[in-house]
């Protein structure tokens, strides 16, 4: 399974920021560490979220709703979580109308 590492999302994040605007200063690291080490979580050797899919949307939670960014958390939330599922083979349909409108 492919990772997205913390320089990986500090780059997305970056080019988001640059595309739609806004701060792109980290507000906190550790929050943003825990958002990328949640979705591989276990207990007792369980994996808590075990399908690529559940994978993808902690991430996108975790991102979400750790505010580790100054601005655009739900932007890198939701693009995070599209990238992770297309890196592991995972394809999506959708609109970018769609998109905005779960966001």
């Amino acid at each position: 399974m492919i990772h997205l590492g913390k320089r990986q999302i500090l780059k997305l994040h970056a080019n988001l920021i640059e595309v739609f605007g806004g701060d792109s200063s980290l507000r906190d690291e550790s929050l943003l560490d825990a958002a990328l080490a949640a979705p591989f979580h276990s207990y007792d050797d369980v994996e808590l979220f075990p399908s690529v899919q559940e994978k993808a949307a902690r991430l996108g939670f975790g991102l979400v709703s750790n505010h580790p960014f100054m601005d655009g958390n739900k932007r890198i939330g939701a693009h995070s979580m599209l990238i992770f599922l297309e890196l592991n083979e995972e394809h999506l349909e959708y609109t970018q109308a769609s998109l905005s409108e779960i966001s």
